[in-house]
């Protein structure tokens, strides 16, 4: 993704409307240029177009997380893409900096198959060439664009990997890795229990946050990768055995 993208992706973040002529001054480049970066974007699922205008995507859509910190979670992708070798299989859960692993997958490794509950990952890296993409079946959320449920459990027994990609909603020393939406949490630890390793991939905000319901026990957690992370976090995963991975 080009500076540009960036840079009206962080105004995004400001703002709930952005005209294509502001946008075009602002950038110095013309508004035929403009359109092509929306467009991108759009492509994305990062921001809606219309008449002239950019608008931010519902904020209960995952391509409305993704705009933020969004250079942040794209580093994070990268580091955790470098575990993965070519001709692998894994898995990965639902999440913004899981969709960006994805993408590094397909873009950067070859022959790997995704195996993965969200419906807004598959969408996310159709068009590049190469991309094998395993949908779990499962009641669907429109909003998260993911697949949720005891059919996802059923459907992952089908498969066994050595690491599974996970996102979290926070992290508490006392409570562990947590989650706001216990039908995810389950899915997750259904996934869980058909891989090796499993996998944090978080940005920093999420340390000393609680969700609402736990999304796995830390002893089953294998590696956690982040940019940054407080002295309490660090100290309480490393005493239970969890590998920090920092960008």
């Amino acid at each position: 993704m080009n500076q540009r993208c960036l840079t009206i992706l962080e105004r995004l973040n400001r703002e709930d409307m952005l005209d294509v002529n502001d946008l075009a001054e602002q950038l110095g480049v013309s508004a035929v240029t403009v359109r092509k970066d929306l467009a991108i974007l759009e492509n994305k699922g990062l921001l809606h177009r219309q008449h002239g205008c950019a608008m931010r995507v519902s904020p209960n859509d995952i391509g409305y997380r993704m705009t933020f910190d969004y250079e942040v979670k794209r580093r994070i992708a990268q580091r955790a893409a470098e575990l993965v070798q070519s001709g692998e299989a894994v898995m990965i859960e639902s999440g913004s900096t899981c969709a960006m692993l994805a993408e590094e997958l397909v873009r950067k490794k070859r022959d790997v198959t995704i195996i993965t509950n969200s419906a807004f990952i598959a969408g996310y890296v159709r068009s590049i060439p190469g991309a094998r993409v395993v949908l779990l079946g499962g009641s669907y959320d429109p909003d998260a664009q993911v697949m949720s449920g005891p059919l996802v459990g059923k459907c992952a027994e089908e498969f066994y990997v050595d690491k599974f990609f996970i996102g979290t909603d926070g992290y508490d020393p006392n409570q562990g890795f947590s989650n706001v939406d216990m039908l995810r949490a389950e899915a997750v630890r259904a996934m869980a229990a058909r891989a090796d390793k499993r996998i944090i991939l978080t940005d920093s905000s999420k340390f000393n946050k609680r969700g609402v319901v736990q999304l796995m026990p830390v002893s089953q957690v294998t590696q956690v990768i982040t940019n940054a992370i407080p002295d309490n976090c660090r100290a309480a995963l490393l005493q239970s055995g969890v590998e920090i991975l920092l960008t």
